[in-house]
């Protein structure tokens, strides 16, 4: 799955849009290299998001093309 998808899915970021001016900015990374809207994203990869002085750092543990709100702590932990 793409990684601006994957973001939005799993309710990082609430909108694509937004994932994808993040991941232009170069403030989202995956396994710790600078990622681009369109990476591939697997079970097992770790995410880190800036927000602004804010890290997040999750690991993904499943994707999903869609996820009602009360289940979408399943697609990711936080590290």
């Amino acid at each position: 799955m793409r990684l601006d998808k994957y973001l939005k899915v799993s309710r990082l970021i609430k909108r694509r849009t937004v994932a994808n001016e993040a991941c232009d900015a170069g403030r989202v990374s995956i396994n710790d290299k600078v990622a681009k809207a369109s990476s591939e994203v697997k079970v097992g990869d770790i995410i880190e998001i800036q927000f602004g002085s804010k890290n997040v750092k999750v690991e993904v543990t499943k994707i999903a093309e869609t996820q009602k709100k009360e289940e979408v702590a399943e697609l990711f932990k936080y590290v």
